[in-house]
């Protein structure tokens, strides 16, 4: 999100925007509201199918809607429901819809299109990245497992502005999952209209949130959300336009900023140290955890398989990284070392309080120790019977990312004996093209949490989930993510037990290496001044801003 959202997440993943910006009063707009800014990464996709990235959800949550949206700390508002019945045994939900929600086209919203797009995100033909998350929706995994028609999914149309969704076994945060991008409802026949091109540039897209997508022809860095003049609540946009730009370099950020034309600037190193006391600074911490991915089944040196499927390879790998000086050091953005797979502040123990990331906190999984990653390399080694390796690791190309490969390789290459490392820095969507068909040995990934709950990163290394780029295969592990995702107890405790024991699970077989959580530190002008931060979920609602 992822950024989610994806939100992903915010959603996943390098954030350069990541705030939910407030009203700054009842006053209307009396002239052309403009926001300028930047973002990481490079646009990939407008279909809600197959939205991943920070990016792509950024620009879906600003152009579409849902059933629910979250605001400040990720607390549920309406969207498009105006109403919403649970059952007593809380497997049904109905969900009654707002009749003077249009598409950007002019067409109404209806129950038709949530339930249209609902079966084409987990049709498997259609390969949804996100499609996993219907998970425990009537008959959603006999579907992707290609075991039922997609047709038999649990929604239905009660009525044109009625939907009625079915669920297998309670779902604890279901509510929250309706405020992503992957459960919007879809025009049907705009997605059948252009094809495989749908969301591919802004000409191939349908709107029926807040603002239009306007100048994307697909590949270019520059493009503008515009005000949607069909929108039910276009009253409260006080936006004229947001203009988007890619920028990778914060140098250029900076650069651009100072100049006036950007609204908001993402620092990097010493950018921090010397704007740390500028008036425009602002730091914001994410729940995005960045972390090494191994290729367990299929990596792109054939040779390497047996070392990455190697336990003492792997913790010798994560002990040789000083994360304290990854953060401090190289990144020097408030990022903070990662503590274990799952981001601090994310989610509470509902008996104690105790915050997930410390409970669930395995110290050898995040922990630099030079001794005792030497003595694991030749354990390993000689497991392998070889005397050397060498390993491609593959990340983006914007700064922090290259950074971070850097650092990694440094100490991998100046720690362990024998050991090669070929940085390979690409754009955003070619690394995630590549992590999705296993053209890697390691990767450096990024995961912003969906909604407020840890599970929104377990899920990632469960057995089929789109998320598990190395083909990771524990049936232990898998029992666990199934038992947590059906709670067939209905006990949130013996839930939480269980999203425990998978994170320890994931950091004593080093199956991922945490690096670090993500802050950003940022520039902002002052018309930005009232930026309201999600730590998890939609994150980029620009709907209701008004600058000063």
């Amino acid at each position: 999100m992822l950024t989610k959202k994806h939100l992903g997440a915010l959603l996943g993943t390098l954030i350069v925007c990541s705030g939910l910006l407030a009203a700054c009063g009842n006053k209307s707009s009396q002239s052309k509201q403009v926001l300028n800014l930047a973002v990481s990464s490079d646009l990939a996709t407008m279909d809600p199918s197959h939205a991943s990235d920070t990016t792509s959800m950024q620009m879906l949550e600003n152009t579409g809607e849902g059933f629910l949206q979250l605001g400040k700390d990720s607390k549920i508002e309406k969207e498009l429901a105006t109403k919403i019945t649970t059952s007593k045994d809380g497997l049904t939900y109905t969900f009654n819809l707002r009749k003077d929600a249009k598409w950007s086209n002019g067409q109404p919203v209806t129950a038709k299109n949530f339930v249209y797009g609902w079966q084409r995100t987990v049709n498997p033909k259609t390969a949804s990245e996100y499609a996993y998350l219907y998970s425990g929706i009537k008959n959603a995994d006999a579907i992707m497992n290609g075991k039922k028609n997609y047709q038999t999914l649990g929604i239905k149309a009660v009525n044109k502005y009625q939907v009625q969704v079915n669920l297998e076994h309670r779902i604890s945060y279901f509510k929250l999952l309706m405020a992503m991008p992957v459960f919007y409802p879809q025009n049907q026949q705009a997605v059948e209209k252009y094809g495989s091109k749908y969301g591919t540039n802004a000409a191939k897209t349908i709107s029926n949130g807040p603002f239009v997508l306007k100048g994307w022809k697909g590949t270019n860095e520059k493009w503008q959300l515009a005000k949607n003049k069909n929108y039910w609540d276009k009253k409260q946009v006080h936006l004229t336009a947001i203009n988007f730009q890619v920028v990778k370099s914060p140098s250029t950020g900076l650069n651009l900023f100072q100049t006036g034309k950007l609204d908001q600037t993402q620092l990097l190193g010493s950018q921090v140290a010397s704007e740390k006391s500028s008036k425009n600074y602002v730091l914001n911490k994410s729940a995005t955890s960045v972390y090494l991915q191994f290729n367990l089944k299929n990596p792109a040196d054939s040779d390497l398989k047996a070392a990455l499927n190697n336990v003492n390879i792997r913790k010798a790998l994560s002990l040789t990284l000083d994360r304290k000086q990854l953060t401090n050091k190289v990144l020097s953005d408030g990022s903070l070392p990662a503590k274990g797979f799952v981001t601090s502040d994310l989610a509470k123990n509902p008996k104690t309080g105790t915050d997930f990331a410390a409970e669930a906190y395995v110290k050898d999984g995040v922990a630099y120790n030079k001794s005792a990653a030497k003595d694991y390399w030749t354990k390993g080694l000689k497991q392998l019977g070889v005397s050397k390796l060498k390993v491609s690791l593959l990340s983006d190309d914007d700064d922090a990312s290259k950074q971070t490969a850097e650092f990694v390789q440094s100490q991998w290459e100046s720690l362990l004996p024998g050991l090669a490392v070929d940085v390979q820095s690409v754009p955003k969507t070619v690394r995630i093209s590549r992590s999705q068909k296993g053209n890697f040995d390691i990767v450096i990934s990024g995961w912003g949490a969906d909604f407020s709950d840890p599970v929104t990163f377990l899920n990632l290394y469960q057995a089929g989930n789109s998320g598990d780029a190395g083909g990771y295969n524990n049936p232990n592990y898998n029992q666990l993510i199934d038992e947590i995702n059906n709670n067939p107890s209905n006990n949130e405790s013996v839930r939480w037990d269980n999203m425990v024991k998978a994170e320890k699970i994931l950091m004593n077989d080093q199956i991922t290496i945490p690096l670090y959580q993500k802050s950003n530190s940022f520039l902002q002008s002052k018309k930005l001044k009232n930026l309201i931060v999600n730590t998890a979920g939609p994150a980029h609602n620009y709907k209701k801003v008004y600058l000063k």
